[in-house]
């Protein structure tokens, strides 16, 4: 009883760093403990990995390979641990014959996909900015029909991983959003996505998933940063002190937009297996006595473009790829401006949500269905667009939609919960 009363004298006497001793073991004790969930989480995901590359191959089949395009320098550098120690694991003891490509400055992966051989999945292991090249670099290329084939599947490593919502079910674990999307790699289950062409007057053409953002939202957003020592407060201070600097923050610009086209039936994932040759051989046949008639040439019909004039506080050109699996009568793009008649409050408030979600935007919006668009700016406007979240000087360019362009792997479980949403 002695060595307890002393126990507490001795705490008492030296509360300070006894406050500091407990607030120490605290933090060691969660930081511990929260590596021993992320272990068990890895243990699990290569547990089911394991189940994969037991299942047996005929004697004629090769093993799968995928090339992986990683950027060592997505997540402040830490994208090439977080690979090697959660997502090589999987994809070894799966039985995936990997060849891991590593890009060392920006703008490389463009290149490095004119160089990709055939492959039968490509992975992309980095943030938005590695996606874009990556999807920028396949489809530059001149055989681009041929490898639009090729399955992709996407890990999200980068700061940014915007299409990520799309395809995975997201946690506040870092480590179970990677192996997850792993593992839905393996399992196989594709899903189709748009794709933006963005074309300027001289420039090759840029691609995209998500979409053109340009605007006072966007220019702010990039200023965000710069206000850290505010703490939660550097949204809002960032969006009043734009405000001050210029008011109002309205862009004048001209748009043309072509309507969209009706979506064709969705093809089936499987070839239909191949009839018999009794029933091949009365094809021909009939093909023979009764032949087919010719159809006529198509007329080509002229597009006809319409233009609008907007003033807007913000633009945004996006993809359906939110929701990929969502059934439509059209394949088109939307285009939503913002109304030119904000308040520095309203301002303020709608800018702090669209820092969390930028394709949030408030009900006065203008909204338009396009299958194309071309966005003229006034002579002399300076600024940027972001194309999935990547910055590119703003100019007048073409936008156009190439429907269903890429097949992404998608998680199971993530396509059932966007199927149960309300369309």
């Amino acid at each position: 009883m002695a060595r307890v009363v002393k126990v507490f004298k001795t705490i008492r006497n030296h509360w300070k760093k006894s406050t500091l001793a407990v607030c120490v073991l605290s933090y060691g004790g969660y930081w511990l403990y929260g590596k021993h969930c992320d272990n068990l989480l890895r243990r699990e995901a290569c547990q089911l990995a394991r189940e994969f590359g037991r299942q047996q191959i005929a004697p004629q089949e090769q093993l799968k390979k995928a090339t992986v395009i990683l950027n060592p320098a997505a997540c402040s550098g830490k994208a090439n641990k977080l690979f090697e120690k959660n997502v090589a694991p999987i994809l070894h003891l799966a039985g995936v014959e990997i060849k891991i490509v590593k890009t060392d400055y920006e703008g490389q992966a463009k290149k490095l996909m004119e160089l990709l051989e055939q492959t039968d999945m490509l992975i992309v292991a980095g943030g938005d900015g590695t996606l874009q090249e990556v999807i920028t670099g396949l489809l530059r290329r001149p055989d681009q029909d041929s490898f639009s084939n090729v399955p992709i599947g996407y890990i999200p490593l980068g700061s940014h991983n915007s299409l990520s919502p799309s395809l995975h079910l997201l946690s506040d674990n870092k480590v179970r959003d990677i192996t997850s999307a792993t593992l839905s790699i393996l399992r196989g289950e594709t899903v189709p996505l748009d794709v933006l062409q963005i074309k300027g007057e001289t420039d090759q053409p840029v691609f995209a998933l998500m979409g053109l953002r340009w605007g006072a939202f966007r220019d702010v957003a990039a200023t965000i940063s710069k206000y850290w020592y505010l703490g939660p407060l550097k949204t809002n201070a960032a969006h009043w002190f734009q405000t001050l600097k210029e008011w109002p923050l309205v862009r004048q610009l001209s748009i043309s937009y072509l309507a969209p086209s009706l979506r064709p039936p969705d093809l089936p994932p499987q070839k239909p297996p191949r009839p018999n040759l009794l029933r091949r051989i009365v094809r021909r046949l009939k093909s023979y006595w009764n032949p087919p008639v010719e159809e006529p040439p198509k007329v080509e019909v002229a597009e006809k473009w319409e233009e609008q004039q907007l003033a807007t506080v913000e633009l945004y050109v996006q993809t359906h790829n939110k929701n990929p699996v969502e059934r439509r009568l059209h394949d088109s793009m939307m285009i939503r401006a913002e109304p030119d008649s904000f308040t520095v409050g309203e301002f303020i408030s709608v800018g702090s949500k669209k820092e969390a979600d930028p394709t949030v935007f408030t009900q006065n919006s203008t909204k338009l269905e396009a299958g194309a668009c071309q966005l003229k700016l006034p002579e002399g406007v300076s600024g940027f667009f972001n194309i999935d979240n990547e910055e590119y000087e703003a100019m007048p360019v073409e936008v156009r939609l190439l429907p269903r362009k890429l097949r992404f792997f998608i998680s199971a479980e993530r396509r059932e919960q966007l199927l149960s949403q309300p369309q």
